[in-house]
């Protein structure tokens, strides 16, 4: 019976493993449940190598004060939940649930032999811009809540960490706040028990930026930071330097413009130094504003050249990363373009310049329009599929609230749901989420679709109501992945 157990519970968790990493799908726990860490860090565990996702806890009807939660795992794609690092506390005057928990990062102390947790705490109002502090003796926690101080008498808004590995020296990176008189961020080092601040080491003056994240490589420092958009994406920059004391550059975007860095926000950086190669990752946030709790993780590999000074981020629907050698290796999938797809209702093809066969397929509008793709091969396990879509929802049309950011007064809000149909039934509809692009910007979003084995499957993608209409986005392809097993 024993060994029966043992079986049924290698064969569970061979469900819920994850092999490769899927930017922007939803990622799940080894339990099933959705990965629920935003906002947060990655901390290395130097004993044994394992990775800690830490990151704030929301939940529908609570997306703050909600705690830190936190989850292990040994790939960087298959992640366990270990619950909360840090609980909220009822009527304590800076984590209990009516506070602000954001952006909590992780690190070891050595001086003190603890972990250090460290995030913006503050008020619903945002009117005490203050950094909390609390320790524990152990990785996952419990966290033990300290204190919440002004850095050296100073604001702090968006919150990061970064630790230098030449010297192990730690330094709080923040914003200080939306206010006129502030809107700088600031790169400030810890005290050798981090434990409190030291000293300003620079500050970017007025540039109005924030989430700001470092990555070092042997001969430079780079920064990057988003525009204060809210929850909104927008094009996030970096800035380049010899020392953290700078001079420091000008800004420059790590995107391909217009993609507002793939739809997310910087957040943190992770090194793997590998016995190959030393790779660099970006970790930002897809936030979805209607509801906060399901928002997505883009997780992506960084094109450093020092000798150019650049730094760009590489768009991959699905990859793996070898942890052990540090190489990334992009997963190849099977196209299947819109312009031999099939239409009807008021859906049709359309010509686009700047499609991947100078057609698209458009007017996805109510339940009877719907775009089908034929012969698509599968093989009757799970695979993910990558639907590329133009979502033209900048203009603020008479029907909807608000515009985006690229109107006058406009609003950002995720218009545009598609519902996922394999092999026509209609009794396992799927949910794709489809947001804003710039006109001729196609990007991607990945949904896992179990196909029957063989050449002979069709998926059909049609409008899904989202609380505005019944509207699709445009569709360029669709690119199907093998299965991970």
């Amino acid at each position: 019976m024993a060994l029966l157990q043992f079986f049924v519970g290698l064969l569970l968790a061979s469900t819920v493993r994850s092999k490769w990493i899927v930017p922007g799908a939803r990622w799940r726990d080894t339990k099933g449940d959705l990965v629920n860490a935003h906002a947060g860090c990655v901390t290395i565990d130097k004993e044994s190598g394992k990775f800690w996702l830490f990151g704030e806890y929301k939940t529908q009807g609570q997306t703050e004060g909600g705690g830190v939660s936190v989850y292990s795992s040994d790939d960087l794609a298959t992640w366990e939940s270990h619950g909360l690092a840090l609980k909220p506390v009822n009527d304590s005057a800076y984590i209990s649930p009516q506070n602000i928990i954001q952006r909590p990062k992780v690190v070891y102390a050595e001086a003190t032999d603890q972990y250090h947790m460290w995030w913006h705490a503050d008020n619903s109002s945002y009117g005490l811009l203050l950094q909390g502090f609390a320790t524990s003796d152990n990785i996952a926690g419990p966290y033990t809540f300290v204190n919440a101080t002004a850095p050296l008498g100073n604001w702090s808004q968006d919150f990061g960490i970064f630790t230098d590995y030449k010297d192990g020296r730690s330094y709080s990176l923040y914003s200080n706040g939306d206010r006129k008189e502030a809107r700088d961020v600031y790169i400030t080092s810890f005290n050798e028990e981090v434990t409190a601040l030291d000293e300003v080491v620079y500050r970017f003056n007025k540039f109005d930026l924030e989430a700001p994240t470092i990555i070092q490589t042997d001969q430079s420092y780079y920064a990057l930071m988003s525009h204060k958009t809210g929850y909104r994406p927008n094009n996030v920059v970096a800035f380049r330097a010899d020392s953290l004391s700078g001079p420091w550059s000008q800004p420059f975007m790590v995107a391909p413009h217009n993609t507002r860095t793939f739809n997310s926000q910087s957040g943190f950086t992770l090194e793997i130094k590998g016995a190959k190669k030393t790779t660099h990752l970006y970790l930002g946030d897809q936030w979805d504003s209607n509801s906060l709790w399901e928002s997505r993780y883009i997780w992506l590999p960084m094109e450093i050249d020092d000798n150019k000074k650049t730094l760009d981020i590489v768009w991959h629907d699905v990859y793996d990363l070898n942890v052990e050698s540090g190489e990334v290796a992009p997963i190849t999938g099977k196209p299947y373009y819109a312009n031999e797809a099939h239409v009807n209702g008021s859906a049709f093809k359309q010509e686009a310049n700047f499609a991947s066969t100078g057609v698209i397929a458009t007017g996805v509008y109510g339940n009877d329009s719907k775009v089908t793709f034929e012969g698509i091969e599968g093989t009757g396990k799970p695979q993910w599929v990558s639907f590329y879509y133009q979502n033209t929802d900048d203009m603020g049309f008479g029907d909807q609230p608000g515009g985006t950011p690229d109107r006058i007064g406009g609003s950002w809000q995720l218009r545009r749901i598609s519902s996922v149909v394999v092999n026509g039934d209609v009794s396992k509809i799927e949910t794709l989420y489809q947001r804003d692009t710039h006109k001729g910007i196609i990007l991607s979003a990945p949904l896992e679709l179990t196909l029957n084995k063989g050449a002979n499957n069709t998926i059909t993608v049609g409008g899904l109501f989202n609380g505005f209409n019944y509207k699709g986005a445009d569709l360029d392809r669709i690119i199907v992945y093998p299965s991970e097993e």
